[in-house]
């Protein structure tokens, strides 16, 4: 017993960095998005494959996705995730955020950059219209990297999601499945000073005048990645 409340008291103490992104600003969060997709996505080892980009609906990004845990473990990010619009460009971003817990043999902290690309609307659908957990309510998978994805005539995307990582710590690596995903209204309300706009608003506009520098330098870095189709 006075080891299990040992080990749940350093859980807790160990899951309190989690709370420790709470100030660093929108813009700030939002360059750093910006930053993880460009990195991740020209290492040649480790890039997307262009061919699943082409086929991408959403992207989201999420620089910084903290794990820590001792037995019980928890992870949380936060960051941006843009669509494509009925021409084919990439929307205005929104905020989102990213939780989980664990149970198990586990001890340690990491700090993740995570990259996750949606196939479908309705996998985007579900994440506007409430909280969505990855693996239950949207198929994900790990996605394949670098120039033999590429090169391989063959490969399919058949999952509704791909997960790309960079984990630095002392876990091996983190998985996307059973994280759930969620809009973060207070963030977008900040970054965009507007207490009104919404996902569904922020979705279906192409208008970059209102939106912070780091903002359109997300987007950019998007089109050039992934361009309109």
């Amino acid at each position: 017993m006075m080891l299990l409340k040992k080990s749940i008291l350093l859980g807790l103490a160990l899951l309190l960095p989690l709370t420790a992104q709470a100030g660093i600003s929108e813009e700030e969060k939002a360059s750093d998005a910006a930053v993880v997709l460009r990195e991740l996505a020209t290492i040649p080892e480790s890039a997307i494959p262009p061919k699943l980009l082409e086929q991408a609906y959403a992207i989201a990004v999420i620089p910084d996705v903290l794990k820590v845990g001792f037995i019980f473990g928890g992870r949380r990010g936060e960051g941006l995730i843009a669509v494509r619009t009925r021409d084919g460009k990439w929307s205005n971003p929104s905020f989102m955020t990213l939780t989980g817990a664990s149970v198990g043999f586990q001890i340690g902290a990491s700090s993740t950059d995570l990259i996750l690309v949606f196939k479908s609307r309705e996998s985007i659908d579900r994440i506007t219209s409430g909280k969505i957990t990855l693996g239950a309510d949207v198929s994900i998978a790990a996605g394949p990297v670098g120039r033999a994805a590429e090169a391989a005539t063959d490969i399919r995307f058949e999952a509704e999601a791909y997960s790309y990582s960079r984990s630095r710590g002392l876990f091996a690596g983190v998985s996307a499945e059973g994280a759930s995903l969620a809009i973060d209204d207070t963030a977008n309300a900040d970054f965009y000073n507007d207490r009104n706009v919404g996902p569904h608003q922020l979705f279906s506009s192409t208008n970059r005048n209102n939106m912070p520098g780091a903002g359109r330098d997300f987007v950019r870095t998007l089109e050039r990645f992934s361009p309109a189709r």
